[in-house]
């Protein structure tokens, strides 16, 4: 019989918290191996204590607990290559977020913001003949729905015989985080006559004037693109001048291929006089 491990022994073993064994089970991550019909007491054995010990180290390099279920799930080498992947990706999320880090630091210490106000410009915009697909993202479902969208456009377009008439934006009607989920809109201008067809709708977008800056592929990786988004926001208000509408990003035709210093994007403020104090 093999020798079972009580619940606190076990906690003191893994040295689990009681919330994270809790947390753990629930997200069926690490289960009992045996649990008693009679008294509902849960025993633990080595194995469930090898899965403890993994659970928390892939935890402490900072994986969610839904990346920690599919590791744990996958074969040794397999295994591996998803760690290594994940790190990989959390480097470079690491890295873009430097910019954003001493843009911020500046704004603590009541500092200018560094580098991207200066760059702002004016352009207007005429009316303009838009099809798009709105939904309800946060930021870690953006870069999968953004593509997405695109794709499902250019295909409405082309079923219509029709073309664009000017660059993919994507309008943001709320802020989009790890915790706020937009909604987000993608747009692409037509002046064909394409009619709206499922997620598909069309709509007028209306002229109006842009204040915008111009940012390379590294400056528009997210979250450094939001240095953008303040340093906009800061400038509409030195300028006297407010939201008309949702504020966007615009791409140009490299975006796919640019490199790092490469400018691929436009983050744009519709924008009109504030009314007078």
């Amino acid at each position: 019989m093999p020798r079972w491990l009580t619940s606190g022994e076990f906690l003191n073993r893994s040295r689990l918290s009681t919330k994270a064994l809790r947390l753990y089970e629930e997200r069926q991550l690490l289960r009992p191996a045996h649990v008693d019909a009679r008294t509902g007491y849960r025993y633990y054995g080595d194995a469930e204590l090898d899965r403890a010990r993994r659970i928390t180290l892939l935890r402490a390099i900072g994986m969610p607990v839904a990346d920690v279920a599919e590791v744990l799930g996958l074969p040794g080498p397999q295994a591996v290559d998803r760690v290594e992947a994940y790190w990989r990706d959390a480097e470079a999320a690491h890295h873009a977020r430097r910019p954003l880090v001493r843009h911020l630091l500046g704004l603590l210490d009541d500092r200018a913001a560094p580098g991207v106000a200066s760059g702002v410009r004016y352009r207007d915009v005429p009316t303009q003949k838009v099809i798009f697909i709105q939904r309800h993202v946060t930021a870690d479902r953006l870069p999968f729905f953004l593509p997405e969208a695109t794709r499902l456009l250019f295909d409405h377009l082309t079923a219509a015989s029709g073309t664009l008439s000017g660059p993919v934006f994507v309008a943001y009607h709320g802020l989009v985080t790890e915790d706020s989920d937009g909604p987000v809109e993608v747009c692409a201008p037509t002046g064909d006559p394409v009619e709206p067809e499922g997620s598909v709708g069309v709509r007028i977008e209306r002229a109006h004037r842009q204040a915008y800056v111009s940012l390379t592929k590294a400056e528009a990786a997210y979250p450094a693109i939001l240095r953008a988004y303040d340093a906009l926001d800061s400038w509409l208000r030195d300028h006297d001048q407010r939201l008309s509408a949702s504020a966007r990003e615009i791409y140009y035709q490299n975006w796919a291929t640019a490199a790092d210093a490469e400018p691929c994007v436009d983050v744009a403020f519709p924008c009109e006089p504030a009314p007078p104090r």
